[in-house]
This record gives C-alpha cells, structure tokens and sequence, in this order.
C-alpha cells in the first residue's frame, strides 16, 4: 500500500531517508567491529589499537542517533577493549 494523503506521503520520504542513514551507519559500525576482531585473531594487536578510535567514534554515532541503544555501544566498546587487552 502506498501512502494517500500529503503528510503520510513525507513521512514515508523521511522515514526511507532515515533508513538509509542509520543502515550506513549500523554497516560501518559492524565492519570496523568486524576489522577489529579479525586483526586479533590474526595476532595485529597493534593495528587494532590503531584503529579503536575509529571504531568508537563509529559505535557512539550510532547510539547518539539512536541506531543501538547507549548501553549496547558501552557493551560493544568494553567487549572489544577487553577483547584487545586480552590478546597482548
């Protein structure tokens, strides 16, 4: 069904204009955590920590434009920290 009346119309617009902002965001998220994790399992703790702020700065825009919930990106972010210093 599409929309009938003038705002259903822009709210539809909107909302594909959103989604498609928090899919970018939620994919860049996931491959830096992704990258992250592989590095580790190849034993390049060095080039993680290289690339955790990245990954931080990715994972709190993702919550501050409500993409994941705030205490899942501090789950995410303490998850991978551990993660990295478990791996010296």
């Amino acid at each position: 069904m599409s929309p009938i009346t003038k705002s259903a119309k822009k709210a539809l617009r909107q909302s594909r204009k959103k989604r498609l902002f928090n899919l970018r965001r939620t994919k860049k998220m996931k491959s830096l955590v992704k990258q992250v994790r592989e590095l580790l399992k190849e034993k390049k703790r060095e080039e993680a920590l290289k690339i955790l702020p990245q990954v931080y700065k990715a994972i709190d825009k993702a919550a501050k434009r409500g993409v994941i919930k705030k205490n899942t990106a501090s789950r995410k972010k303490s998850r991978l920290t551990k993660a990295i210093e478990k791996n010296k």
